[in-house]
């Protein structure tokens, strides 16, 4: 594991902190073969999957980034199971949000519309199928527009979950809305400030709950939700906000933290809900990402630390999957992207199929001879 360690420290290709926008690639990152067309790789569970978008606005309070603005608009891409094969496919994301994402990210190694040309696998606007679907809200990293967690909503979906993916406006590059308006990163003037990271957690926090007060009247097929059954999903900052979320909103019954740094304070008494951490080696034991540890002792109910070897920040993302397009080279020692995807899905899935339908899964209870990048913490993995 130290040497896990080690490795995880160079892993900068768009990698980031919690809280800070990615540093632009490395040099030694950017391949000279050219960019070519990109898929996300198919889901695996037994559904097609559907998708659609709306737009919700919270009059009941001004947004914190855009003090002209006097109310909170959000947003929020389902994706969900359905019975429709053919159809038009979901967009990954317009060739404005696709620019500023890449410009932000410091990438040029790839002409700048590349991501609005990835194929998803998603019909847009099907029909969704089945009854009393449990629910997964989806928030994703600092900077990042919620298109990026894209593979793992379709893995989930197509097994029978509808996905609510929040796209938290002005903390990721591009939020394009009906009217045409392209709102970008006002956060990122902001990210060095003093408790920006709890405040930002706590205003997801507050995005999520509006956005469970609004689905029953804002989507037609709300009634195929079992509003008894919602779990947090979230990478990075997204995945510090699943705790601060279900601090402050007992709707939400279990969680996963994908590599995320915690800014919200457990009190004392414990929290009991199911939880998990999902990470690369930062977040080992002692490792330079120590709010694990801190909040590890203060989880009283079910509960997981499970570090996958070779991976890095952005290894929870579609962004691996996506290198190829960019003209990026990924780095040595990182798991190759198909096979972090592979292991980020079944985990992922695993929890949520255990604390949302009941179903028991030994994967969650010991290491695997079919994974043995997933590690089990803390003794498992600690200072090893």
């Amino acid at each position: 594991m130290r040497q896990l360690l080690a490795a995880a420290a160079g892993l900068a290709v768009l990698a980031a902190s919690a809280c800070s926008p990615p540093a632009p690639p490395r040099s030694d990152a950017v391949s000279a073969v050219p960019p070519v067309p990109a898929s996300l790789p198919a889901p695996t569970g037994a559904h097609p999957v559907g998708t659609t978008v709306l737009y919700l606005k919270d009059t009941s309070r001004p947004d914190s980034w855009n003090l002209d603005a006097d109310a909170r608009e959000l947003k929020l891409t389902l994706w969900y199971p359905t019975g429709q094969r053919d159809g038009q496919r979901a967009p990954y994301m317009t060739p404005k949000e696709s620019e500023l994402l890449l410009k932000g990210s410091g990438i040029a190694s790839a002409p700048y519309d590349t991501l609005s040309k990835t194929r998803t696998n998603a019909i847009k606007d099907a029909e969704p199928a089945g009854r009393k679907l449990a629910l997964v809200v989806m928030s994703p990293g600092f900077t990042k527009p919620m298109s990026t967690l894209t593979s793992l909503a379709e893995d989930l979906a197509s097994r029978g979950y509808v996905v609510a993916e929040i796209d938290h406006t002005y903390e990721s590059y591009a939020t394009t809305f009906p009217d045409g308006r392209v709102a970008e990163c006002l956060a990122c003037d902001s990210n060095s400030d003093p408790g920006f990271g709890a405040g930002l957690v706590q205003g997801r926090a507050a995005d999520v709950s509006f956005v469970l007060d609004q689905l029953p009247s804002k989507w037609d097929d709300s009634d195929r939700i079992d509003r008894s059954r919602i779990a947090m999903v979230g990478q990075s900052i997204g995945g510090s906000s699943a705790i601060a979320t279900m601090l402050e909103d007992p709707r939400v019954r279990a969680g996963i933290d994908m590599d995320g740094t915690a800014y919200s304070r457990i009190p004392k008494s414990g929290f009991s809900r199911p939880f998990m951490f999902l990470g690369s080696a930062q977040h080992v034991p002692g490792g330079p990402a120590p709010t694990w540890d801190r909040d590890w002792k203060l989880l009283t109910g079910w509960k997981r630390w499970i570090v996958l070897s070779g991976t890095e920040h952005q290894s929870f993302t579609d962004t691996p999957l996506l290198a190829d397009a960019l003209g990026i080279k990924p780095l040595a020692g990182v798991l190759p992207a198909a096979r972090a995807a592979k292991l980020t899905r079944t985990y992922v899935a695993a929890f949520l199929d255990q604390h949302l339908k009941s179903q028991p899964q030994s994967l969650l209870d010991k290491p695997s001879a079919r994974y043995p990048e997933a590690e089990f913490c803390p003794a498992a993995c600690a200072h090893s």
